[in-house]
């Protein structure tokens, strides 16, 4: 296996994991907080969404899909108190969205040249993730960082253990 065969790995993984907490959730569902400081799990769908264009267009430039106008705005940090439902997106809206980012994460990932991986990621993160190969490891793990939450959410809806 080489570099950017592992960086797909781990992008294909956490998304499988995501997708299957995701398999039985109603729309309603999506607006359940783990507990009452946490953001419910369409925000941080969105979350996700969001930040995935933003790492990968920081790297990437002109490689990331295109967010719908104001999506990133609605899944922002001062919007994390919102429980209007009517301001997030349906389960398939978000799945279809996530679908659209991730295939351009993994197209940019398969033209990018395997030394590219080793260049500088931007300075705002360098210190934690200082190439660009990092910066493709974050978004393949940042769903990952969000699951248990998902998890939770699952039990407390008395989901079944699906993973």
């Amino acid at each position: 296996m080489n570099t950017k065969e592992a960086l797909k790995s781990s992008l294909d993984m956490s998304l499988y994991v995501l997708n299957t907490y995701l398999s039985d959730l109603s729309d309603a569902d999506l607006m359940q907080r783990p507990s009452k400081d946490c953001n419910h799990l369409a925000w941080q769908l969105g979350h996700l969404i969001a930040s995935e264009v933003n790492l990968l267009e920081s790297v990437c430039p002109g490689k990331a899909a295109s967010l719908p106008e104001g999506f990133a705005e609605k899944h922002a940090k001062e919007t994390t108190g919102n429980d209007n439902a009517a301001d997030f997106c349906s389960l398939q809206e978000y799945n279809d969205l996530f679908g659209q980012v991730r295939a351009a994460t993994l197209k940019a990932l398969e033209e990018i040249d395997d030394n590219a991986l080793d260049a500088p990621s931007p300075d705002w993160i360098r210190e934690t993730f200082p190439t660009v190969g990092h910066m493709f490891t974050l978004i393949g793990s940042h769903p990952m960082m969000h699951a248990g939450q998902f998890a939770v959410v699952r039990r407390a809806l008395g989901k079944p253990v699906l993973i």
